[in-house]
């Protein structure tokens, strides 16, 4: 399958590695997805450069592909009746136009009728980070109509694919209380494929094992490591800001985040307070209930069972050692 252009630190490169999560692509294209697919894991580990890689296998394997990125305000509606696909990208031209991106995520049921109304093809919906939108608590109900559109269509199809990408901790708290998805994790990258990203970058540039004991194999901390010249304390105050590490948190959960940064295990079934694992849950800080490290249970390959270098439990694990560091340097920075 032909591996897409991207671009990353403002190089364009080729999409690498991930070599399993293309193989799962062409099996969820050949069989279809049972069941939307709801792909969570670390910010920037790179999901969405993963679903922008699926559409495009999905295109060669005979599928018309609605594309939806609301973040990035990307929409693309890649099918073969020119109508439906004029029709949709006028309605998101006055959707943009009313800064109204839910409005598109759930006009995208109306527009696979449409489509389903004509022709019996094969349609898949790759949706990135439209719960940001909509709202979380609206979560559960998005991911229950896309269900509803696989297992009741109103006209039929050939074959659906439904993936769905999310950073949200709380997504997937919501989504994970009914059965109307499957909830797989995807993680960094491995240390192999990571090397090849880190080779890469041009000039002047840490020893790579330096970097991967930053990142954790993040391909959006080593982007971000570039552009801040490799000045580590800059990426790391930046982390502090961006997830409001004040010093009213630390004095607040001072003992419990010691604990942690050590071995995020420590959270894990000892009576840690709800309201401190929600918070590093709704900051993206920590991936709470990691799931079993079998390779069907997750998007390409899963993490080792554990990892204290790289912040990574059992149960618990910080997004990238670089949340763990920021937090450690919160804690240094605001001691009383």
């Amino acid at each position: 399958m032909r591996r897409i252009r991207v671009k990353f630190a403002n190089l364009d490169i080729e999409f690498t590695d991930r070599d399993r999560a293309i193989e799962q692509v062409i099996e969820w294209g050949e069989k279809g997805t049972w069941h939307p697919i709801v792909i969570y894991g670390p910010e920037g580990c790179g999901k969405s450069t993963l679903l922008r890689q699926a559409a495009a296998i999905l295109r060669e394997l005979g599928y018309e592909v609605f594309y939806l990125d609301p973040l990035g305000y990307v929409f693309d509606a890649d099918v073969l009746l020119p109508d439906v696909k004029r029709a949709f990208m006028e309605f998101v031209e006055r959707a943009l136009a009313e800064n109204a991106l839910g409005r598109i995520a759930w006009a995208i049921f109306d527009f696979v009728n449409k489509v389903l109304s004509v022709r019996r093809g094969k349609i898949a919906v790759i949706a990135d980070d439209v719960f940001q939108v909509i709202g979380v608590d609206k979560a559960a109900a998005y991911v229950k109509g896309l269900l509803n559109m696989i297992e009741h269509p109103q006209y039929n199809y050939e074959n659906m694919v439904v993936l769905v990408a999310t950073s949200e901790g709380l997504s997937r708290e919501e989504i994970g209380r009914h059965r109307w998805a499957e909830l797989m994790p995807m993680w960094n990258m491995p240390k192999k494929g990571f090397q090849h990203l880190y080779g890469e970058i041009p000039g002047n540039k840490p020893p790579f094992e330096d970097v991967w004991k930053l990142t954790g194999g993040n391909p959006d901390k080593l982007a971000e490591l570039y552009r801040s010249n490799w000045r580590v304390e800059d990426v790391m105050r930046k982390l502090m800001n961006d997830k409001y590490l004040t010093a009213d948190i630390v004095r607040k959960w001072r003992d419990w985040l010691e604990e942690a940064v050590e071995d995020p295990d420590k959270l894990w079934g000892r009576g840690a307070p709800e309201d401190l694992l929600r918070w590093l849950i709704e900051r993206n800080l920590i991936i709470y209930n990691m799931h079993y490290r079998e390779r069907q249970f997750w998007v390409d390959e899963p993490p080792p069972e554990r990892d204290l270098e790289l912040g990574i439990g059992r149960y618990i694990a910080w997004q990238t050692p670089l949340h763990r560091e920021a937090v450690k340097l919160a804690l240094e920075e605001y001691r009383v």
